[in-house]
């Protein structure tokens, strides 16, 4: 199955709104936004589908016009069930001059022979504020299922002005590839990442209060880096998906999100 999507948003004073929407099934675009005076348009990504199937092909396209802001949430874990050929899925982000956006999508559970690959494309202009994030987990873990899948492969590429700033690579092919070897998970089952970009962020106070509020659990080990324009790149390794999930949530809600972090630092 082929299922599109693809998503613009337009300026209505200084409030974003859903200019225009499309998508085929299995998707659903939901707007979330609670208060109207909301300068960010919150979206959420539903599917009709229990999980990804053999043979989907995933394809996703999002414009952000000039100054808006956009939080793309989405409903629930992405399972990857047992495949043969296996799935695929592309998304574009395309952000104008000024555009925020904000993508932590929950985890992905890729079940026992699965094979996925995945190609995001973030294409940044002047001036915006890039939140992004990404949480693998080992498959179903309470069902023995533990990097039992065949092969995840996750491509991230963002670009500021056509010009390449950050490639993430990310290839787990567990019966070909020590997933507990020096330079690989060694010993963890679930990995996130979070890349934030923002003229306006104070990068080594951020680095310091997320090493902080990190610091106080022995159960992850987490590493953070400046970005090659201002802002961090943080990799965490963990054992619970949902652990790692709510850590980006709150580092975003708490050190990036908030104007407070951004202008006051």
């Amino acid at each position: 199955m082929i299922a599109k999507l693809y998503i613009k948003t337009g300026m209505r004073g200084n409030i974003t709104f859903l200019e225009q929407a499309y998508n085929t099934h299995p998707f659903k675009v939901a707007n979330i936004t609670e208060d109207k005076k909301d300068v960010t348009l919150r979206l959420m990504l539903m599917s009709s589908s229990p999980g990804v199937l053999d043979g989907d092909t995933y394809r996703m396209k999002i414009d952000i016009a000039k100054s808006c802001s956009l939080d793309l949430k989405t409903q629930s874990y992405q399972r990857l069930f047992n495949m043969k050929t296996g799935a695929s899925q592309h998304l574009e982000v395309q952000l104008k001059e000024e555009a925020s956006f904000c993508y932590l999508p929950h985890p992905c559970v890729p079940h026992r022979s699965s094979v996925f690959s995945v190609h995001n494309k973030v294409l940044l202009s002047d001036h915006c504020r890039l939140i992004w994030g990404e949480v693998l987990t080992c498959g179903r873990k309470l069902n023995g299922e533990v990097f039992l899948f065949s092969k995840f492969h996750s491509k991230t590429e963002i670009f500021l002005n056509d010009k390449l700033l950050i490639k993430e690579n990310i290839l787990v092919r567990p019966s070909i590839i020590d997933i507990n070897a020096i330079g690989q998970l060694e010993g963890y089952t679930h990995q996130a990442t979070l890349i934030y970009l923002s003229e306006k962020a104070d990068t080594l106070l951020l680095i310091s209060r997320i090493t902080t509020f990190l610091s106080g659990n022995n159960d992850i080990s987490f590493g953070i880096t400046a970005a090659p324009i201002n802002g961090i790149i943080l990799r965490i390794l963990g054992f619970k998906a949902e652990e790692l999930f709510n850590y980006l949530n709150i580092i975003a809600s708490t050190f990036l999100i908030s104007k407070q972090t951004e202008y006051a630092v």
